[in-house]
């Protein structure tokens, strides 16, 4: 994002630099964005299409972040699946734990392709 002349900070008294409220509204943006999983690149296209000229307002804000739901609930899938199978085999093929055998008899898993398998969201062999 390139810094507009009228986004420079100005300096108090005391030295402390004051940004303008459309900055500290993007720096918000970016922090927040971040803890959802958008990469830097990600977040740098969505900047991209906010307003210049004014500060953004709450629906430019809703429209960045409507695709964020999706996102979010496919991180919540994938942390509950990992907090459910902590002690279960991940279909890795390595057989190393005994409930393996249950889990992933004769190595099923393998059919479906290298890697955790069950953790890629293919579930267990048929």
């Amino acid at each position: 994002m390139t810094r507009q002349v009228d986004e420079a900070p100005e300096r108090a008294g005391s030295g402390h630099r004051r940004y303008p409220r459309a900055v500290l509204r993007r720096v918000a943006f970016i922090v927040f964005a971040q803890r959802v999983g958008l990469t830097l690149e990600e977040i740098g296209a969505e900047l991209a299409t906010l307003p210049g000229g004014r500060t953004p307002d709450r629906g430019d804000w809703s429209r960045l972040s409507s695709t964020w739901t999706e996102r979010i609930e496919e991180r919540i899938a994938e942390l509950e699946r990992l907090k459910a199978g902590l002690t279960e085999c991940i279909g890795c093929g390595c057989l190393s734990l005994g409930r393996c055998r249950l889990a992933n008899p004769d190595d099923r898993a393998a059919l479906q392709g290298p890697g955790p398998r069950f953790w890629l969201d293919d579930g267990p062999p048929a």
